[in-house]
């Protein structure tokens, strides 16, 4: 089951397969995209999986193992990569929540988000050749884009899995957060960004003209929201 849970402007879309690590099967993947199509007009958008175990642990293998055939194998990896690229196409800003483990598919699902926050006991890695198979749902190409390419293929070529810690050390996860307080604290760094034109600053992050940036500035910069802060922060001054 996937559920979407709306905090203001910020959306919230859980994956709860507590009998499968939260893994996810073909089923979890229409689920996703209904809960994305719920989720348009948020100004930041979360994904998370429920407990405190798994974030999600991979592809389904139960349920995955009746594709037999070449065709069915490329149908499944085009259909949670369409799922993935919807994420890093999101409008706003995304934020994956690492609450527990993000293994093989999992991973994948991980760096489709903008941002990564991770309970400092979880681990990450991109262990798909354990099972004689590679990255499908284009986790090797944005984990290049993170880590580069030489160390990409390290961890992904040996299917190394890392702690936390480590995991941030090379740019893979962007924040590490202690347990105990993870869950206050990933939301309230995720209300913080729906709180703001992130959305504006990713459009003009992934690449647009000078023209447009300029012009998405000065849309920002007329707008009630700019004059009001910043009215705040000049009584502040005197």
């Amino acid at each position: 089951m996937v559920d979407l849970e709306w905090d203001g402007g910020l959306a919230v879309v859980t994956i709860d397969r507590p009998q499968a690590r939260n893994a996810i099967a073909p089923e979890t993947m229409e689920q996703l995209d209904k809960a994305l199509d719920g989720a348009e007009g948020a100004t930041a958008l979360v994904l998370r999986g429920a407990g405190d175990k798994a974030f999600v642990s991979g592809g389904d293998l139960k349920q995955l193992a009746e594709l037999r055939t070449e065709d069915d194998a490329a149908a499944m990896a085009w259909r949670m990569r369409a799922v993935c690229d919807r994420i890093a196409d999101f409008p706003a800003p995304t934020i994956a929540v690492l609450n527990g483990h993000a293994l093989g598919g999992g991973a994948e699902f991980a760096v489709a988000a903008d941002i990564r926050l991770a309970a400092d006991d979880i681990r990450i890695g991109f262990n798909q050749v354990t099972l004689a198979i590679m990255p499908a749902w284009g986790g090797a190409e944005r984990l290049t884009e993170l880590v580069g390419y030489s160390r990409a293929l390290l961890l992904a070529g040996t299917g190394t899995i890392l702690q936390a810690a480590e995991a941030e050390r090379i740019g893979l996860i962007d924040r590490v957060l202690p347990r105990g307080s993870f869950d206050d604290d990933w939301r309230a760094i995720a209300r913080q960004l729906a709180g703001r034109p992130v959305g504006e600053i990713k459009r003009v992050m992934k690449g647009v003209s000078t023209t447009e940036a300029v012009q998405a500035f000065a849309r920002l910069w007329v707008a009630d929201e700019h004059w009001a802060a910043a009215d705040k922060a000049m009584k502040r001054t005197k």
